[in-house]
């Protein structure tokens, strides 16, 4: 008599899972990045100031008319603004700071030539140069300080801020001279400053793309 084959042992049930493994969960997406409205909107910005100081735009006694270049550096202003409550829900203080004082910068600059042109603020035009000098002087102080600020940061930081602060002397000593080719010379410098910001902000969108960020140099000041 064949004797009765053993019963199958019964499968033991696989869990049922209610996350993936590692290996099966999609890639997590990339860290969000305000430099990629910080950039583009500072670059935008100083690409119109450039333009503006080089004489793309036709002059009057009272300078070039900057008036209709205003609503774009008024738009790279907000979006400076933008950069910088987005970097500072992040706990990104420093480049928090740095984009609220480049959207300052411009905010301040379009409201000085709209209320030169408009005359809304009472200014005679025997002190219009005198208002100028004072608005760069002041800027010039502030960028030397933020300069300062960025020696632990790479280097290109410092290196930009640093042909902000000459195209800005630039600009003053050509109110001084009253000499059109130093404050062309200015605009030019700009846009030196405009070709660096398009620099950063090609590595910063390769970085989110899965790229790799362009070389920036090591900082100045370690520790």
């Amino acid at each position: 008599m064949a004797s009765p084959s053993p019963s199958p042992s019964p499968t033991p049930q696989q869990p049922i899972r209610l996350v993936p493994p590692a290996e099966e969960r999609a890639a997590e997406p990339p860290a969000a990045e305000p430099s990629l409205v910080a950039l583009p909107s500072f670059l935008v910005g100083a690409v119109t100031i450039g333009m503006v100081l080089i004489g793309v735009v036709p002059a009057t006694p009272l300078g070039p008319v900057a008036g209709a270049a205003m609503p774009i550096v008024i738009a790279a202003a907000l979006g400076m603004f933008i950069a910088t409550v987005w970097s500072a829900r992040l706990g990104h203080s420093a480049p928090a700071g740095i984009s609220a004082i480049v959207g300052g910068f411009l905010m301040s600059y379009a409201l000085l030539v709209l209320g030169l042109t408009h005359n809304w603020f009472g200014i005679p035009p025997t002190a219009v140069a005198d208002t100028q000098k004072i608005f760069l002087i002041s800027w010039i102080a502030i960028v030397s300080v933020l300069i300062l600020a960025t020696l632990r940061l790479p280097v290109g930081y410092t290196f930009m801020f640093a042909v902000v602060d000459v195209a800005l002397i630039l600009n003053l000593l050509g109110i001084i001279q009253s000499s059109a080719n130093v404050t062309k010379a200015a605009g030019w410098v700009l846009m030196g400053v405009a070709a660096i910001v398009a620099y950063f902000f090609g590595s910063s969108a390769s970085q989110v793309t899965g790229g790799k960020e362009f070389p920036l140099g090591p900082p100045i000041l370690h520790g």
